[in-house]
C-alpha cells in the first residue's frame, strides 16, 4: 500500500473533512443525554452522517486545487 504524495495535506481534503464531521456527529449522538436524543428524530443523525460520507466520496474524484498548493 502507497499514500498519496498529498497525504500530509489531507486534512485540506474535502472527503477527509466530510468524513471527520461525520464522525463527529456519531460520537457526540453517542453521548448525548437521553433527553436531548429525544428532542431530535434518530433518522435524521442516520440521514446527516450518511450524506456526509457521500459527499466525502465525491469530494475524493473532484479537483481540489487548495490540497496542491
Amino acid at each position: 500500500m502507497k499514500l498519496i504524495p498529498e497525504a500530509k495535506k489531507a486534512w485540506r481534503m474535502f472527503s477527509v473533512q466530510a468524513q471527520a464531521v461525520a464522525f463527529a456527529i456519531l460520537g457526540a449522538w453517542q453521548v448525548l443525554p437521553e433527553d436531548l436524543k429525544s428532542r431530535l428524530p434518530e433518522s435524521m443523525v442516520f440521514w446527516l452522517a450518511m450524506g456526509l460520507m457521500v459527499a466525502g466520496i465525491f469530494g475524493r474524484l473532484i479537483d481540489q486545487p487548495s490540497v496542491r498548493e
